[in-house]
């Protein structure tokens, strides 16, 4: 049991001094639940105590008081949302985006995917995804990011909104507005720590195993992330509420302490494409068509030099857009 105990700890030692990682200190949690899945079952005090006598300890820093604290009483009165971009192991060749979504009140992570790249279209995507399971939340909590607020676009609009920038408007914000929700911005990213918490905490654990099993694609560290965020959501006591996240948002909606309204399609639409979508205005010409990336379109039973509304939905594996006109209230292409 020593032997394994100092072969993970050398190992942990190995990851802290990887210039490439965000590891900057010992998580003898993890090294013991490591442990625990190959059959030797010991205490944290045990493995603090090896360490120490190998030089392998690092006392926890103390974290700085964050500047604004955000309590909640109900579940859905407060979504923290953020994006996290690192190279989450050593052996892979390029960095990815984790993507979260955490309840306040019930500290439940409520949506993490990795994404190859941060965009516009992955955040739309994450708040579909939470609203077709959970529901709508009251509030949506999110930094300053080129998604949420204004970046100067360039470029085309496949670049501005599926790959890179957003417009004066967010595409992500008007999907909030139309939806009914509010959305708070965090001042700084210490306003935000009660998404931080639960992010270094997946972080570490992610890199760590990705590092030590020699990942190398975005799905194997997804499956990694499965695996964590159950351990996060349906085992783990959290440190400020004391209990375990699903647990606590579980009895809060039993209880009725809920704010999440059921999910229903805003009139006058009548697919989820129209409104987890990405929007263009273009104006009815003369020929009643309109340009859209150098092509025309024939929009009929549309007046001239009218303005319609183009909803595009992207297909990134295929590289396309399926394209959806609608002009007064209705689908006209």
């Amino acid at each position: 049991m020593e032997t394994e105990i100092e072969k993970e700890l050398m190992r942990e030692k190995e990851l802290i001094e990887d210039q490439r990682l965000p590891i900057s200190g010992y998580n003898y949690s993890a090294l013991r639940d490591r442990l625990a899945k190959n059959g030797i079952n010991v205490s944290v005090t045990t493995v603090i105590r090896r360490a120490k006598i190998m030089g392998c300890y690092k006392p926890h820093q103390r974290g700085k008081a964050h500047d604004r604290e955000v309590l909640t009483a109900f579940i859905g009165a407060l979504v923290q949302h953020d994006a996290s971009l690192h190279l989450w192991s050593p052996y892979a060749q390029e960095k990815w985006t984790l993507i979260t979504s955490i309840d306040d009140f019930s500290r439940k992570l409520l949506f993490a995917e990795f994404v190859p790249r941060e965009t516009t279209w992955t955040h739309i995507q994450a708040a579909q995804a939470l609203m077709q399971v959970y529901g709508i939340p009251l509030r949506y909590y999110v930094d300053s990011l080129r998604v949420f607020r204004f970046v100067q676009g360039r470029d085309s609009v496949w670049r501005k909104h599926v790959l890179q920038t957003d417009e004066a408007d967010p595409q992500w914000r008007q999907i909030m507005r139309i939806l009914g929700v509010d959305v708070a911005y965090a001042l700084s990213p210490q306003a935000k720590g009660k998404i931080e918490r639960p992010y270094r905490w997946l972080q570490d654990r992610i890199v760590r195993t990705c590092a030590l099993e020699k990942l190398t694609t975005i799905e194997e560290a997804r499956a990694v992330l499965k695996e964590e965020v159950n351990r996060y959501n349906n085992h783990q006591v959290h440190s400020t509420t004391g209990e375990i996240p699903r647990i606590r948002f579980d009895n809060a909606r039993k209880e009725g302490n809920s704010l999440f309204r059921p999910f229903v399609l805003p009139k006058p639409y009548t697919s989820t494409k129209d409104v987890f979508c990405i929007r263009e205005k273009r104006m009815v010409n003369g020929y009643r068509k309109i340009s859209l990336f150098n092509h025309e379109i024939v929009v009929p039973n549309v007046p001239l030099r009218e303005e319609v509304e183009v909803h595009l939905i992207p297909d990134t594996a295929r590289e396309a857009l399926e394209i959806r006109i609608w002009w007064n209230n209705q689908m006209v292409h």
